[in-house]
């Protein structure tokens, strides 16, 4: 029960991840301004710690798809050891 919770809330956070990374790619304003202004309070913080460690290649940041997996295996690794 526990384990299938903190998957979910993991699943739900790589979610706002996904919708900060794509709303960075357009310049946005109004409505979407604002959204964008409230994910990167939520996700950068996070985001934050794998940027201090993984260079940009070019115009290309890689650290959102590490903090994803990273993520990922804690959940499961935390999932697995609650059940």
């Amino acid at each position: 029960m526990a384990g299938t919770i903190i998957v979910q809330v993991v699943q739900f956070y790589i979610w706002l991840i996904i919708g900060y990374v794509i709303l960075s790619w357009f310049p946005v304003s109004g409505v979407f301004g604002d959204l964008h202004r409230v994910l990167a309070s939520v996700v950068e913080p996070y985001l934050g710690l794998f940027r201090r460690i993984i260079p940009p290649i070019g115009m290309v940041d890689l650290s959102p798809i590490v903090a994803i997996l990273v993520l990922q295996f804690a959940a499961r690794a935390l999932a697995g050891a609650l059940m």
